[in-house]
């Protein structure tokens, strides 16, 4: 990501990834810190954010290509753990077994 510093870079990942998912903000975090595919998804959307961002810096031939190129990552990201967030939320029911009367 650029910060030179895993700490900031850790952090930098969450807090991006809460920004565009404020309502989901604790399962966020908690994904973030259990599943190493969430927490991989988070920094590749904090990356593709801050490129996002940045466009501008980039020569004008290349700009809106590379616009169109971010924007589509993070979007595809957003979707993907969108979809992360909504399986943790599932809860797996058991069926017990049957209790009707035994026979002897």
């Amino acid at each position: 990501m650029g910060s030179g510093e895993n700490g900031s870079t850790y952090l930098s990942a969450l807090e991006t990834a809460e920004t565009y998912f404020p309502e989901q903000k604790r399962l966020v975090q908690r994904l973030f810190y259990v599943s190493e595919a969430f927490h991989s998804m988070c920094e590749d959307l904090a990356a593709a954010a801050q490129a996002l961002a940045h466009v501008e810096r980039l020569p004008e031939t290349v700009r809106e290509a590379r616009r169109q190129e971010y924007a589509g990552l993070v979007e595809a990201l957003q979707k993907e753990m969108g979809e992360a967030i909504a399986q943790s939320k599932v809860v797996m029911l058991r069926r017990s077994p049957p209790t009707g009367p035994k026979s002897p």
